[in-house]
């Protein structure tokens, strides 16, 4: 994809100069958030992919830092300076603005220290709200007449809106709530496709902060990582690339965990660190299909790779559980993964085609689809340090519209998403 801006006139305190671009075809995205971080990371990776961007942040520095740092030949992003947690600032966002592709929620706030009972005082809490909760939600709606009939609106979220997180203020609490608007916001709007992101531990500026104030200590954090690693601001941009394409279609309406596997990790004890770096984001992908019946879809499938030779990230779509015979589903699926494992040492990803959850299911068979979602998380649990991810896609009756998603969950881009049981068209 590419990208092209349309500056707005100079506005000395909401706007950072940028040259205007001539090209008005090309796709277009919002970040919030832009100058630290994952939206930093997403702005810059947008920019390589071809896309035009919109940048917005409170830090006007950091935005001209951004730009001074934008790569060559990309097309110019217009850049705002705007507080969120201000309605008026939302509002006047809209004004003179291309047609957006996709909006990028990814502006957040977090009370490190601060019991969920603080901040109302000082007014700490009330801020915090503004911006992780209230802020997406008055963005869809200020900028709902430049957004495109198919447009993604994409919401960062967190791990911490899955569980409690104590002494961080409101983050939870704020996170669970995004959580759940952005599935309201799929059913509300279904023209657009609307899906959240979760992140784990990211060695962002934000998080350096805890790891340098004694809040956050890395060993601790990592040994509850399957993966055995922090992820990188990268992790996030890949996925947030992905989610702001048209590719992301067949999970609207659904929440991308993005954790190295520590939300689907109960163990009390601690994992270990990663046995292997992770590999370049940008290798093709040696698929090897197993299993898959239907010759349309293993034709389908095989368009997905993209590695013939040489250096490539090693991917595994197996189908087997498709055919499984009631009650049979776990044994199955054991004995595809058994088949991977003997195969891959390490850096390899194995994902399953599972079928739907049915109604019609015999009560006696009802536990045989959990039970499956379990071992795949008890599997990327055990085989996270060796970087072997496993993750799960019911692709219903049709393989074609889960084909970007499985090209993403499959291959190099992914390295940080394991242990997930995803729903294509929920």
């Amino acid at each position: 994809m590419a990208c092209s801006a349309r500056c707005a006139p100079a506005e000395p305190e909401h706007a950072v100069h940028c040259a205007p671009l001539s090209n008005d075809t090309l796709p277009t995205a919002l970040v919030t958030g832009a100058a630290g971080g994952i939206g930093r990371a997403t702005a810059l990776r947008l920019a390589q992919a071809g896309w035009r961007c919109v940048l917005v942040d409170a830090d006007a520095a950091g935005l001209q830092r951004l730009q001074a740092d934008w790569p060559v030949g990309s097309a110019a992003p217009l850049a705002r300076t705007a507080d969120l947690t201000d309605p008026a600032r939302i509002a006047a966002l809209a004004q003179d603005l291309p047609p957006l592709d996709a909006l990028l929620n990814n502006a957040g706030l977090s009370a490190g220290g601060a019991e969920a009972l603080a901040g109302d005082e000082d007014g700490t809490a009330a801020r915090l709200l503004a911006l992780n909760l209230h802020a997406p939600a008055r963005l869809v709606q200020a900028l709902a007449e430049r957004l495109r009939p198919a447009a993604r609106i994409v919401n960062v979220a967190s791990g911490a809106g899955l569980r409690a997180i104590p002494w961080r203020g409101l983050y939870s609490p704020s996170k669970a709530g995004v959580i759940a608007q952005t599935r309201a916001l799929a059913r509300a709007r279904p023209g657009w496709t609307v899906t959240a992101l979760a992140p784990g531990f990211v060695r962002t500026e934000l998080v350096q902060g805890l790891i340098d104030s004694g809040r956050l200590h890395p060993a601790q954090a990592v040994g509850k990582i399957p993966l055995g690693r922090m992820a990188e601001p990268a992790d996030m941009a890949e996925a947030l690339c992905f989610l702001a394409s048209p590719g992301a279609r067949a999970l609207t309406g659904q929440l991308l965990v993005l954790d190295g596997g520590s939300s689907v990790c109960g163990g009390s004890q601690a994992l270990p660190a990663a046995r292997h770096a992770p590999r370049h984001f940008g290798l093709p992908t040696r698929l090897a299909i197993h299993d898959v019946r239907a010759p349309h879809w293993q034709a389908s499938l095989q368009a997905l790779a993209t590695g013939t030779g040489g250096e490539a990230y090693d991917a595994v779509v197996d189908g087997a559980a498709l055919d499984a015979a009631p009650g049979a589903l776990l044994a199955t699926v054991r004995a595809s993964a058994r088949h991977f494992r003997v195969r891959h040492a390490h850096s390899a990803s194995l994902t399953l085609l599972l079928p739907r959850p049915d109604a019609a299911t015999p009560w006696e068979h009802a536990g045989d689809l959990a039970a499956t979602h379990m071992l795949v998380a008890t599997l990327a649990a055990e085989w996270g340090a060796h970087g072997l991810r496993i993750n799960a896609l019911a692709p219903g009756d049709a393989i074609d519209p889960c084909l970007p998603l499985l090209d993403y969950m499959a291959g190099a881009r992914a390295q940080f998403l394991t242990g997930q049981a995803l729903q294509a068209g929920a």
